[in-house]
């Protein structure tokens, strides 16, 4: 894309960077000063001198970053960087997420960050931010991409579960070990299921949330059972990266699913050979892509990381100025 003049963010080969803030929004390279709108690890990156972040944020970001210079903020606080006002705002998109508004004379700039709109009891829900230019993320900007309600998917997980209890089998998910995993952990708390046993990497991440008071079922940590312990007809959950790794043995006959936005599409379990797919995600879908773009008002729209193209060609056809930023954020969940 090519910048207009008095952008109030561009492209650097460090990141999306803010001229009259002097700042860099979840750059991708050591800068100065970082606005972070949340934990993953494609947006919070270890080598900046300080972070500007989400009060609500600052849990996960010790734990990824260790301790850093951190200046947190609550949601709707606004601070000066430079001569750019500058205020977070809830994403909906994991613990402490946030969308970074940035006020210059007047003109307003919103960067997303990850997003999405679906109810999630373990963080706030996406705030609507007005703004002359909405910086989109578009993982999902395909019209293919549209979610069922979550709670009725993570009763077909328990369904799942409890019918490979029947079969003497143990119910191994696979989840994103930092906000997926939790999402789906407290809308289990509403469902009367025993604890749920967890793999190391994913206990981590339940621990911060707990520790910051969000309500999810009762777990165990797999790494914490007797040698031969028996884990059929319980549910087992771990990050993607466990599939078909020497850890997944000690469950003897297991079957293996998965919960992603990417599991719309039947396609995508059979290449993963996953025995069952959950559509859970942490991302817009592509009516609630189009929803917040037009909630906000924004004449200008500019998508990063995703199916931009097929976003921008759609935005385009409806008389929208429409651009992307080719960025360094992960493909999402």
């Amino acid at each position: 894309m090519t910048a207009t003049r008095g952008d109030l963010i561009v492209l650097r080969p460090e990141g999306m960077y803010c001229p009259a803030g002097d700042f860099y929004i979840d750059p991708w390279r050591p800068v100065e000063t970082a606005v972070i709108t949340h934990g993953h690890g494609d947006h919070a990156r270890i080598g900046m001198a300080r972070y500007h972040a989400a009060s609500d944020g600052m849990p996960i970001l010790r734990w990824r970053l260790g301790e850093q210079e951190f200046h947190p903020h609550a949601y709707g606080e606004s601070f000066q960087l430079g001569s750019a006002r500058v205020s977070l705002h809830s994403a909906g998109h994991v613990l402490g997420s946030a969308q970074v508004r940035i006020d210059v004379e007047g003109e307003v700039w919103v960067a997303s960050g990850d997003y999405k709109r679906q109810h999630d009891p373990t963080c706030p829900a996406f705030e609507v931010v007005p703004c002359n230019v909405f910086i989109t993320e578009a993982t999902f900007a395909l019209p293919v991409y549209r979610w069922p309600d979550t709670h009725d998917e993570v009763g077909r997980i328990v369904e799942w579960r409890r019918a490979c209890a029947a079969r003497g089998r143990t119910a191994v998910l696979y989840a994103y070990a930092l906000g997926k995993a939790q999402r789906i952990l407290a809308e289990l708390a509403r469902f009367d299921e025993p604890p749920v046993f967890l793999h190391g990497a994913v206990d981590t991440g339940v621990q911060v949330y707990r520790q910051a008071g969000i309500e999810l079922i009762a777990t165990e940590p797999v790494g914490e059972q007797p040698k031969g312990k028996d884990y059929a007809g319980r549910l087992v959950i771990a990050p993607p990266s466990a599939a078909g790794s020497t850890w997944t043995r000690r469950f003897r006959d297991a079957e293996h699913g998965f919960a992603s936005g990417w599991m719309r599409l039947r396609g995508n379990r059979r290449r993963r050979n996953y025995d069952r797919g959950f559509v859970v995600s942490d991302h817009a879908d592509w009516p609630a892509l189009l929803d917040t773009i037009e909630q906000t008002g924004a004449k200008r729209i500019i998508a990063t990381h995703g199916s931009t193209d097929a976003l921008i060609r759609h935005l385009r056809e409806r008389g929208c100025d429409a651009q992307a930023f080719s960025t360094g954020f992960g493909a999402g969940e």
